[in-house]
């Protein structure tokens, strides 16, 4: 399966399937016919079937909603949906200790009105 086969399928984006590849050590291949070697193609072993089916359940249960890209919310669910389980229970984490103004206080960009 090619990554943008399995963005589809799973929701994520490809530059998100192609960090999981390299972070997770997925078994590929290089893709027929295609110049340059850079296209590639995923094994679908256990560990890939059980991203598919674990990334498929939180993608069927997502709402419906439709987000601009650029807007601050699109750029935050983007960046979200890119970080890894452990990064994200990090932030969450963060978040419910310190608080939306710690958080905006530790990037600096907090307003002291």
């Amino acid at each position: 399966m090619t990554p943008e086969e399995l963005a589809i399928l799973t929701g994520y984006s490809r530059q998100t399937i192609n960090k999981w590849v390299r972070k997770e050590n997925w078994t590929t291949s290089k893709k027929p016919g295609v110049q340059g070697g850079k296209a590639r193609l995923i094994h679908i072993d256990e560990r890939v079937q059980d991203f598919i089916n674990s990334a498929k359940r939180a993608y069927d249960r997502q709402g419906t909603y439709t987000v601009n890209d650029s807007s601050l919310e699109g750029l935050l669910v983007n960046s979200v949906k890119q970080m890894s389980d452990a990064e994200q229970q990090k932030l969450s984490a963060l978040i419910v200790r310190e608080g939306i103004a710690g958080v905006l206080m530790r990037l600096n960009i907090r307003d002291n009105e």
